[in-house]
């Protein structure tokens, strides 16, 4: 019950309680994309609007040029376990979205598939930024469709 009382503080639990001025959320990002990605953060001073930003990178679902379906769905899981996640950039793999977005849909985590990391965190600090005061994932997750 504490838990969950600390939860909606920070994101709201899902519902429509908005996110606290000043609280941290968090961008997973999949390489090779991350060190791009952290880069637009730092340039961003960490901040989207009255929130901070996190980037968390995760390893790469491939290995040998094939993709690794397990790393995939660990990735994507390690997201949604995650109250403060609102957003999942990957590289541009239809392959690899269509078992990772499964996953990010049932946590209303957006996702993006993009070539840039600079780009694609970006968009997501702009969605952040211009969200309104519900569930700040599902807004994300509606800015970024």
């Amino acid at each position: 019950m504490a838990a969950c009382g600390l939860l909606i503080a920070v994101v709201g639990c899902g519902e429509d309680e908005g996110v606290a001025k000043g609280a941290t959320v968090t961008a997973y990002v999949v390489e090779p994309l991350c060190v791009e990605a952290e880069r637009e953060l730092e340039r961003q001073r960490g901040r989207a609007g009255e929130l901070r930003v996190e980037a968390v990178c995760l390893a790469s679902p491939r290995s040998s040029k094939k993709l690794d379906l397990a790393a995939i769905g660990s990735n994507a899981r390690q997201a949604t376990e995650d109250s403060t996640a609102v957003a999942y950039i990957e590289p541009a793999d239809p392959k690899a979205s269509r078992f990772s977005d499964p996953i990010l849909e049932t946590a209303s985590i957006a996702s993006i598939s993009s070539s840039s990391g600079s780009k694609a965190m970006a968009q997501v600090l702009r969605a952040i930024a211009a969200a309104d005061s519900g569930s700040l994932r599902e807004s994300v997750s509606e800015s970024l469709e």
